[in-house]
């Protein structure tokens, strides 16, 4: 795969500040706020910046683990390639909200639009390929939910789930594999998924509106997703950190809807601009 450095022409509304879409927003992790601290540097709380988000704090979790605390992030500030603004570094651990219905809707027909601000580290051994940076599988069943992942080689994948059947990637569950993130940069990723019943298309982006992966998803009503956990795919107290990525998340925001296409564009766009991200223009495969 070869990322080819194009520059992008930034408006005068994209100047850093508030967001430029909040309508349907229902996530806004900022690690420049809403983090609190114990032990120094790591992460006890991340707290939804949100207005119309219910899910409001996403917590350490120290269930399954067998060393307490051992699965919390670390705050970096000042980061010099993130226009000085901060982090949350993971190494295989996660914040969790409690609440199981924050966002079920986003895979029974809502639609969804999720963008984060992250960087991958290299990819400790665990299952292989299954690095998740955020997801609300449901424990047990056949997993339904949203996941977004890495693969070993930092390969950046997605796959929004249905519960309809149990294998890994199907028609049930669509894969949307994009290109490999190069080790200690930042991008924005950002993955959108239409609203209605029946087949619906879901795509996945990288610092741009041009999708690096497409696939129809079969919505299912009576699927039944789970908590939202951040640095895992779900609230894997059976297994902690073993599904969980290597890397930084400066920034993730989820919409309880589709954006449209200038919506999309202006977000990603102010996103770049606020964080300094260098733009990858076009990917080979």
């Amino acid at each position: 795969m070869k990322i080819i450095l194009t520059l992008l022409l930034l408006s005068p509304c994209l100047i850093a500040g508030d967001l430029p879409v909040v309508k349907g927003l229902i996530l806004d992790l900022d690690a420049q706020q809403g983090v609190t601290l114990e032990d120094d540097n790591k992460v006890a709380q991340w707290e939804n910046q949100a207005a119309e988000g219910s899910a409001r704090l996403f917590v350490k979790q120290d269930k399954g683990r067998k060393i307490a605390g051992s699965g919390r992030p670390i705050l970096q500030n000042d980061i010099v390639d993130l226009n000085g603004k901060s982090s949350l570094v993971f190494r295989q651990g996660e914040l969790v909200n409690h609440d199981e219905d924050a966002f079920d809707s986003l895979i029974t027909g809502s639609g969804f639009t999720w963008l984060g601000v992250v960087c991958a580290h290299q990819q400790r051994r665990g299952l292989k390929d299954v690095n998740a940076l955020f997801g609300n599988l449901r424990n047990g069943g056949k997993y339904e939910g949203l996941w977004a992942c890495l693969r070993d080689d930092n390969s950046l994948w997605t796959s929004p789930r249905n519960g309809v059947t149990f294998g890994r990637f199907d028609k049930n569950n669509p894969l949307l594999l994009g290109p490999a993130l190069e080790n200690g940069r930042f991008y924005v990723i950002a993955g959108r998924m239409a609203a209605g019943q029946g087949s619906v298309p879901a795509e996945l982006y990288l610092n741009e509106t041009k999708p690096v992966a497409s696939a129809v998803f079969p919505i299912n009503p009576e699927a039944n997703a789970s908590k939202m956990v951040i640095g895992q795919e779900r609230d894997a107290i059976n297994h902690p950190g073993l599904e969980s990525f290597d890397g930084e998340i400066a920034r993730l925001l989820i919409y309880k809807r589709p954006l449209d296409e200038g919506e999309l564009s202006q977000t990603i766009r102010y996103l770049l601009h606020t964080y300094a991200i260098k733009v990858d223009s076009a990917a080979e495969h």
